[in-house]
């Protein structure tokens, strides 16, 4: 057993340069997870917060000590001690809030997917470049050590040629209300699930030849809102003749984030490797020998504003984007987007509606 360092006390800032200020769209469920916890644990500043509920918002503010609350979003905006805007709306409106934070010159940290088609991340990006701000998609998982230490698995040989990628992404069923099931706002069990797989699979590229290309997918509507997925299994080819299947659902009896990688000589899985800090465990399995690496319970979401700081404050690495800090910016999100496109195209619903 191998087990690394776990850094689970706060820390100070850790990247050059003054904190990130923050400022934060909407009081969805996941912000306190994933950003004003680990703001607070990373030394960044949370400036501002508003939603459409300025009730909401402020208890939003309370609870997570954010400076100051909005009466809208355009205010925040207008705010000049934002630097970087997070966006954890509904996904059809990911298009609409990121474009106007790029044309308000702000940075934004979107949670995926970055919107609701290729079409509009084609528009984001393109603003993005326009504005000379950083649009990143808050794929957290692929800063935690747990799937940098899958690929260095693949990259070292010690698996042999990559054969099959397995992605299972099961959750519980949302309430019938919930905005994951609505096709206006980007619902689907891929827009919420599986994307995660089909980012992961993109990060093996270099190490396989190239891009997966989507080969064949199914998919179960929810019956009481036709076109959204509450199962989707996609079939991709990887360029070196491996294959890969990523199941996404939403009706699961349990949560299961499990990615396994299958080579010649041997395979390694990570069960939980969306959520590291709930279960950080690799096990690998070599011909008879079977060993488990434990990576750090650390959260994902610090590490992901620890990559954050370092682009914003240190800008971009000179000889690109590295293991720690894997390219997630508005070109990264146009490519994982026309996949996602493609995985709904090829199992007869069509990509979500375009909004911009």
């Amino acid at each position: 057993m191998t087990s690394a360092p776990d850094p689970t006390t706060p820390r100070p800032l850790s990247t050059a340069g003054a904190p990130l200020r923050l400022g934060v769209l909407g009081a969805a469920r996941i912000t306190e997870e994933a950003l004003t916890e680990p703001a607070r644990r990373t030394g960044h500043r949370l400036v501002a917060v508003a939603a459409r509920d300025r009730a909401r918002a402020q208890g939003l503010a309370d609870r997570a000590g954010v400076e100051r609350v909005h009466g809208s979003y355009a205010e925040l905006l207008a705010d000049d001690d934002v630097e970087v805007v997070y966006d954890p709306l509904p996904n059809a409106l990911h298009g609409t809030w990121n474009l106007a934070a790029v044309r308000a010159g702000r940075h934004v940290l979107t949670e995926k997917p970055s919107t609701a088609c290729a079409a509009d991340a084609r528009a984001v990006r393109d603003a993005a470049a326009a504005a000379g701000v950083h649009v990143v998609e808050a794929f957290h998982h692929l800063h935690h050590p747990v799937h940098r230490r899958l690929v260095e698995l693949l990259a070292s040989g010690e698996l042999g040629e990559l054969r099959r990628v397995e992605v299972d992404m099961l959750v519980p069923a949302p309430g019938d209300d919930d905005p994951r099931w609505s096709l206006e706002l980007g619902g689907g069990a891929l827009m919420d699930l599986g994307c995660y797989g089909l980012r992961t699979l993109r990060e093996l590229a270099p190490l396989v030849g190239g891009e997966p290309v989507v080969t064949g997918a199914r998919a179960v509507e929810h019956p009481d809102h036709p076109g959204v997925d509450a199962e989707l299994v996609a079939d991709l080819a990887l360029p070196s003749g491996a294959t890969a299947v990523v199941r996404s659902r939403m009706g699961g009896d349990d949560v299961v984030f499990s990615c396994r990688l299958v080579g010649s000589r041997g395979e390694a899985t990570a069960p939980c490797f969306v959520k590291p800090q709930w279960d950080d465990r690799v096990v690998v399995r070599v011909g008879d020998d079977e060993r488990t690496e434990h990576l750090g319970t650390r959260s994902s979401y610090d590490h992901q504003l620890d990559a954050l700081a370092r682009l914003l404050r240190q800008g971009p690495s000179a000889q690109g984007p590295s293991p720690q800090d894997p390219d997630l910016g508005a070109d990264d999100a146009v490519a994982t987007m026309e996949l996602v496109d493609a995985c709904y195209a090829a199992a007869g619903l069509g990509a979500r509606p375009a909004v911009l």
